[in-house]
């Protein structure tokens, strides 16, 4: 037995004693020669790191400044124009309508193009002058709590620098210990600001783009890798006949995925459903179809499963960090909010978060639901246009 094992080790040492670091560095060569061949790849090598820099050092911020406020004003006065003045200073706030009740302000809330509404009420300088300590309104839409959290939480101080500003002289004894008017907040959609009403609907929207972008963008590239392209290209079938071919089963898996998160999203996190659940599945479809001609464009684009498996994720990074899931889109610069109203996952984080949380109508959901048709039409045209009608 120990004969035997003497002889295995020699035989192992034999082994070791003939590598070659000639032979080992043509196979290091080959490879290098083989991934620069690989444009895409390169180019991901390079383009990823960059991106992620630049979204995460520029674009992304969780103390959002500037955002968009409306005013409805039925007491014109220096003490509420300074009380505005100080909203502007503050950075917080960007004054962007004066609405004409309250009206106009809950359609603006609910459809997006306001986060905060200060309602000042027709007696607040009246009251003020009497000592009664009146009470100005903002109303904030909460669907975000992250977004919202530290505007509200600069409005006490903000009513501290009008009163130290207004109110001297012989209206001085109402700058007092106590402040002389209140700021009472009303947070509107998601009141306790629980972060999983706003988390969870999103999630539907990541998943969904994740999973339908990477299934169909494997489509096209899984047909080249197993040679049955050539099969598939004999057939007579139209371009547009094969792109939709390949779609709709996803469409399914798509639908179901979506139900299994709506489900956990009801019984398990208890998110609210103020909307139409036809409203949710509409939103739904909508937005998967956008995802599978994401896919199927990739798919065309790609000369493998690898490449499009990084196109797929160079697609995907962008949609996480710039639709609002992660990180409050009003907190971004304008180049990242441009870049972000291009992505599909934007708009349908506003619709399902508008369904379920606000219980938008469909007038409410129409802004948000044309840019989701058009980039599917564009898209598809696109996948259309790289179609190879070739093995070339």
């Amino acid at each position: 037995m120990s004969r035997f094992s003497g002889l295995s080790g020699l035989s192992g040492l034999s082994g070791l004693s003939g590598l070659s670091f000639s032979r080992w560095w043509s196979i290091v060569l080959k490879e290098f020669l083989q991934l620069m061949r690989d444009r895409v790849t390169v180019r991901m090598i390079t383009v990823i790191p960059i991106m992620q820099m630049l979204l995460f050092g520029f674009a992304i911020n969780s103390d959002p400044k500037h955002m968009p406020t409306a005013v409805i004003s039925a007491d014109h006065s220096e003490f509420t124009r300074t009380f505005i003045a100080a909203m502007k200073a503050s950075d917080y706030f960007d004054i962007v309508a004066e609405l004409p009740d309250e009206a106009a302000a809950r359609t603006a809330l609910a459809q997006g193009k306001v986060l905060f509404v200060l309602n000042i009420p027709a007696d607040f300088t009246r009251n003020l002058l009497r000592g009664e300590r009146p009470a100005l309104l903002v109303e904030a839409d909460a669907t975000d709590p992250t977004a919202t959290g530290m505007a509200l939480a600069a409005l006490p101080q903000l009513v501290q620098s009008v009163a130290d500003k207004d109110l001297q002289g012989p209206l001085a004894k109402f700058n007092g210990g106590k402040p002389a008017f209140d700021v009472q907040v009303q947070r509107l959609y998601n009141p306790e600001g629980v972060t999983q009403y706003n988390v969870v609907p999103g999630l539907m929207g990541v998943i969904l783009s994740m999973t339908m972008v990477m299934m169909t963008g494997l489509s096209m590239t899984r047909e080249r890798e197993r040679g049955t392209m050539e099969n598939l290209l004999a057939t007579p079938v139209s371009p547009i006949e094969v792109m939709t071919g390949k779609i709709m089963p996803y469409i399914a898996i798509g639908l179901i995925q979506a139900s299994i998160i709506l489900l956990g999203a009801r019984f398990m996190f208890h998110v609210p459903f103020a909307g139409s659940v036809v409203a949710i599945y509409l939103a739904a479809l909508l937005f998967i179809a956008a995802s599978l001609t994401v896919g199927i464009t990739l798919s065309s684009i790609a000369q493998n499963q690898l490449q499009a498996m990084q196109l797929t994720m160079f697609y995907f990074l962008p949609n996480i960090l710039l639709s609002g899931f992660m990180f409050p889109f009003q907190g971004m610069p304008k180049w990242a909010q441009f870049i972000g109203n291009l992505l599909p996952l934007t708009y349908f984080n506003r619709l399902i978060r508008g369904i379920l949380l606000k219980g938008n109508g469909w007038v409410d959901l129409w802004p948000n639901v044309w840019p989701l048709m058009l980039f599917t039409v564009i898209v598809m045209g696109i996948a259309l246009r790289f179609y190879r009608r070739t093995l070339d």
